[in-house]
């Protein structure tokens, strides 16, 4: 197939690139600068001009290929929420592409949508205001259209060496502060992935033309925060200590709410469907092997 990526030169969206490659995909990639150009050409791949706020350029990237998997997005949570509505124009601009056709389109979530305190599985549904939950809304309205379209729920934590996520951001932070903090008892959890893991469902739902709704990139269900303070501070060699819910803002800044979250997940019918196998690190151990302590 060919297939058409976006965020064809980021962190989750570069490991898709490889897996479609290795596995004899023809890959399209979208690429906002000349830096990001390098990068798709270097991984084999063939550059497509543009970006997501380019509905034009999302449009006939789509129209040239076989299938589409999207991984943009714009992380400024300074502006979650005008990002959020960024990402439904532009599935809804590909969708627009792939309409009438068998074509399939595998959009990117996120699994703290869905469930807080229980383990969510794939065919619990947002619920709520959260600004996120347009990625599937537009999702479901395309496939109303006719078109077929999953969403690959992912984890708060994709992790693997490049990551430049949340667990780093904590990592930064407990280097700044001399502390290792986790929230109350640290026993909130967070499903995790590791990239490369990731990338093969992607592809996996991409080939298998995008069969189900939803899918979820989940290998590890639940990591107690706590126990992820632990490994940060036995790298760092700090002080593990627990902040209140009410000092968690300050220690914290943004991502102290993100800290707070109880939000286990299963990834047990994405493995039935797919035949989905993860098989490298947890995040625990990810962590244990140092790459990400290096200044």
């Amino acid at each position: 197939m060919r297939v058409f990526v976006t965020g064809a030169s980021g962190f989750i969206g570069s490991a898709v690139v490889k897996e479609l490659i290795a596995n004899g995909h023809e890959v399209l990639g979208l690429a906002r600068s000349d830096a990001s150009a390098a990068k798709i050409t270097a991984a084999g791949a063939a550059v497509h001009r543009g970006s997501i706020e380019d509905l034009d350029s999302l449009k006939s990237g789509a129209t040239a290929s076989d299938g589409v998997i999207h991984t943009a997005f714009i992380h400024d949570f300074s502006d979650f929420k005008a990002n959020c509505e960024k990402d439904r124009h532009a599935i809804e601009a590909m969708g627009s592409a792939l309409a009438g056709s068998d074509r399939p389109l595998i959009i990117s979530s996120g699994i703290g949508l869905l469930a807080p305190g229980r383990l969510a599985v794939e065919t619990d549904m947002p619920t709520g205001s959260i600004p996120r939950v347009a990625s599937e809304e537009v999702a479901a309205a395309v496939a109303a259209r006719g078109v077929r379209v999953s969403a690959m729920r992912l984890p708060p934590s994709v992790h693997g060496e490049g990551d430049h996520g949340f667990v780093p951001t904590i990592i930064n932070i407990a280097r700044e502060k001399g502390v290792s903090a986790y929230i109350a008892e640290g026993a909130n959890r967070w499903p995790s992935v590791h990239r490369l893991d990731a990338a093969t469902a992607f592809r996996l739902a991409l080939e298998k033309g995008a069969a189900q709704p939803h899918y979820h990139a989940v290998d590890d269900e639940g990591v107690p925060t706590k126990h992820i303070a632990e490994v940060i501070g036995r790298h760092l060699d700090v002080p593990v200590v627990s902040k209140s819910t009410e000092e968690a803002a300050a220690h914290f800044g943004w991502i102290g709410h993100f800290f707070t979250l109880d939000v286990p997940a299963s990834g047990k019918q994405t493995r039935e469907w797919l035949g989905w196998r993860p098989t490298r690190s947890s995040l625990l151990a990810d962590l244990g092997q140092g790459h990400y302590f290096k200044l």
